[in-house]
């Protein structure tokens, strides 16, 4: 066995190992702490594996012995999902399908990764466009283009380095399309929760950017994608007026709207789907990280065209289609989610961590714009580095959060979190900032 103060050591000898210097202990970690293996601390974990861990370590009903054997079985194999089914698939489908998905939305695909679920709800939209304006008009699809945001994060992978325009390090150098980009009209808070920037004024001003990209492009805009709030990008919540203006458009121009909820859904919100708070539909969502299993999931617009990409053979396809393994893990995080109505819990929690963010702000001043709903928590304090030298603090204090755009710090809590523990969050959060925020 490797001695866990090892760790590092060894993977640096054979990669990049620049993440966090703790080691991740699975025995001992429980519910939102981390133990530590190398030097024994736990730390409270609102970073929750890039919001893709949803009911905390080592939770009581994980330990269910038909639910741990069906995963070992599983575990020992690895079958092709796309063309090999199981008794596994079919019950982690019907569950996610009937109960996480709406029933408006008819049509799945599931993938391993987040950008390759981007990717393919954006070739489920080419195709559709193509078909819609004539295959032999496209140019074999390379006329069509994609409206998305600045500020953006979808992935890195193909397609989607053309949309991710969050950090240069992540996409410079590497080829990407030229699709049309527009502002993205964030709303600002102020210390009691109202909306303080002339969000209308953004919003006009990202509306009229959308309707010059599809004049511009006329018969050639295949999507609009947007993540209903922008994570890495700085944790931007756009109004359900703006949603719905982008809604309104994409039916006049032909065009599909995609929403990426790979960072916000599967009840990060409280909800299982951030667009349901927001109360404006799109056509096809993306969505993966805490539910385990990404994927895509499409309203019945798609059958305008009768051979979409959910009816003909291999238009969109991986040799896994997923993997077994997360699928029966995400099977039972559904049941465990619905038991202990976890997505209420998540969304009383969150209220109550941005309260107390809040009060503490009006209290001691050094940062502001707090924001967020359920499990998506964040602030802004002065700038980058201040921002930087906060994360160390609060590690400090050992809790564990991240950073968002220019300045934000943001919380992504477990959904099993409790109300002492979100106090004890907040008394984290206070001793880190203390007097020194206010003095840079």
């Amino acid at each position: 066995m490797i001695d866990p103060k090892q760790v590092h050591s060894i993977l640096k000898t054979h990669q990049l190992a620049d993440g966090y210097p703790m080691v991740l202990d699975l025995e001992r970690s429980h519910g939102v702490w981390l133990h530590d293996s190398a030097t024994g601390k736990e730390y409270m974990d609102f970073f929750t594996c890039f919001a893709s861990w949803p009911i905390g370590y080592r939770h009581p009903l994980m330990d269910d012995q038909a639910f741990q054997q069906e995963l070992l079985l599983v575990a020992l194999n690895k079958p092709a999902n796309s063309d090999l089914y199981t008794t596994s698939m079919a019950s982690f489908v019907e569950a996610f399908a009937t109960r996480v998905t709406p029933p408006e939305f008819p049509h799945h695909f599931w993938v391993a990764g987040g950008a390759l679920a981007v990717e393919n709800a954006l070739k489920t939209a080419f195709d559709w466009k193509a078909h819609k304006v004539g295959v032999d008009q496209v140019n074999d699809g390379n006329d069509l283009v994609v409206i998305h945001f600045r500020q953006a994060f979808h992935g890195r992978s193909g397609y989607t380095m053309s949309l991710t325009n969050t950090d240069p390090t992540k996409v410079e150098l590497f080829p990407k399309f030229p699709w049309p980009r527009v502002h993205n009209p964030a709303a600002h808070f102020d210390l009691d929760g109202n909306i303080d920037n002339d969000v209308a004024a953004e919003e006009r001003r990202s509306i009229d950017e959308v309707k010059a990209a599809f004049a511009k492009y006329p018969n050639r805009v295949a999507c609009v994608i947007i993540e209903p709030m922008q994570g890495e990008g700085g944790d931007n919540h756009f109004r359900p007026e703006f949603l719905q203006a982008l809604r309104d458009l994409c039916d006049e121009h032909e065009a599909l709207l995609v929403f990426d909820e790979v960072q916000t859904g599967f009840f990060g919100s409280g909800k299982p789907w951030l667009w349901q708070v927001k109360g404006v539909a799109p056509d096809i969502v993306s969505f993966g990280k805490k539910s385990q299993v990404c994927g895509i999931y499409a309203n019945s617009r798609v059958d305008d065209v009768p051979r979409n990409v959910f009816k003909r053979p291999s238009r969109i396809n991986s040799t896994w289609g997923g993997n077994l393994v997360d699928m029966v893990r995400s099977r039972r995080f559904i049941e465990i989610i619905e038991e202990e109505k976890l997505g209420d819990n998540v969304a009383a929690q969150g209220e109550r961590f941005i309260s107390g963010l809040r009060a503490l702000a009006k209290d001691r001043g050094g940062f502001d714009n707090v924001r967020g709903i359920g499990s998506l928590i964040a602030f802004d304090v002065k700038d980058g580095a201040t921002r930087d030298q906060l994360l160390g603090r609060l590690r400090e204090q050992q809790l564990l959060a991240l950073p968002c755009g220019p300045r934000s710090v943001r919380f992504r809590m477990p959904l099993i979190v409790s109300a002492s523990e979100i106090d004890r969050a907040l008394e984290m959060v206070a001793n880190a900032s203390g007097a020194w925020l206010l003095s840079v």
